[in-house]
């Protein structure tokens, strides 16, 4: 018995031991007998989590593909808490490298990744954690231009933690055209407070600038769907007088050394583009990435779950 996401196994390796099962006329009769089947069966990395959800979610988890657009703050840890929940494949999408400016909230920016590709980096660490999920790094910019070549029709979810208005913009509209669901982050950036974290309706949040800017860039395009979006109110002031060398001659941004990846495709930029560098902070950012996974879980959770439940679930996966 094999499963994509490495989810149930007959014989599945911890540690260099192997799972068995009884043989053949020895089995246990009864219910007692089928969950005790099913316990066994399922990763070990996953038990806690059967034990929460049950075994059918878990295995709809590991048939499920989602696709992670930017994995910096947000979208890292979005990742990494998708595939600790058995997401058995997982597309991330990036193309920047790991700067020391980093560190404090991407989960992948360590000392020894500095430098790194920000997409192969995070891949090489998901796949630690299982290496039976299927985990597939595109280096490169998402655009309206470029949306078929990440073959995004494939994905069950998606998930925007991109910063650019522009390709926001774009991965929204090509999700909706290809009646994907998706769930977006919108600014994480000057806040320190993630209790101030909430969930809502695109068209229905209140005090978040990206998400005015979001809704104003739709309408302009004709955009009328509905998506969830994670967002906070929460602003605090900028601190002047703290040097910022990001954009200038002094920048740490590795990409400058790079005129492209690993796989050859054209190296990007970013800090010299920006109008002004914000400040930002881990607990908020980890925050919001982990709401999105939850987010996904929660929906495909709702729809292995027996009525009355079942309807009331998917109402609040989708606020």
């Amino acid at each position: 018995m094999v499963s994509r996401g490495g989810l149930l196994l007959a014989t599945h390796p911890v540690q260099g031991n192997s799972i068995r099962f009884p043989a053949k006329g020895n089995c246990l009769k009864g219910s007692i007998g089928v969950h005790w089947f099913l316990f066994m069966a399922i990763n070990p990395r996953f038990q806690r989590l059967a034990l929460l959800t049950g075994s059918e979610t878990l295995e709809a988890c590991a048939r499920t593909r989602v696709m992670v657009f930017g994995v910096g703050g947000v979208g890292s840890w979005c990742a990494e808490a998708l595939v600790r929940s058995g997401i058995g494949d997982l597309a991330v999408v990036d193309s920047d490298r790991v700067c020391v400016t980093n560190i404090n909230r991407q989960v992948q920016a360590v000392s020894s990744t500095l430098g790194q590709a920000k997409v192969e980096a995070l891949k090489a660490r998901l796949l630690e954690i299982n290496p039976g999920c299927r985990v597939q790094a595109f280096g490169r910019v998402f655009s309206r231009a470029a949306a078929d070549s990440f073959t995004i029709e494939t994905a069950d979810y998606i998930i925007d933690a991109i910063d650019s208005l522009t390709y926001k913009l774009d991965l929204i509209e090509a999700a909706a055209q290809r009646g994907i669901r998706l769930y977006a982050s919108m600014g994480m950036a000057r806040k320190l407070d993630p209790t101030q974290l909430k969930i809502a309706d695109i068209w229905e949040t209140q005090g978040c600038a990206l998400a005015r800017l979001v809704r104003s860039g739709l309408r302009k395009r004709g955009f009328q769907g509905h998506f969830t979006v994670v967002y906070s109110a929460e602003q605090l002031p900028f601190q002047r007088g703290i040097p910022v060398s990001c954009g200038s001659a002094q920048c740490h941004c590795p990409t400058r050394a790079f005129k492209e990846d690993e796989a050859g495709n054209p190296s990007v930029e970013w800090c010299s583009s920006k109008k002004a560098i914000n400040g930002s902070a881990v607990p908020v950012t980890a925050a919001a990435g982990m709401i999105l996974a939850s987010l996904v879980i929660r929906d495909i959770y709702a729809r292995y779950t027996p009525e009355p439940e079942q309807e009331a679930l998917l109402e609040a996966a989708r606020v």
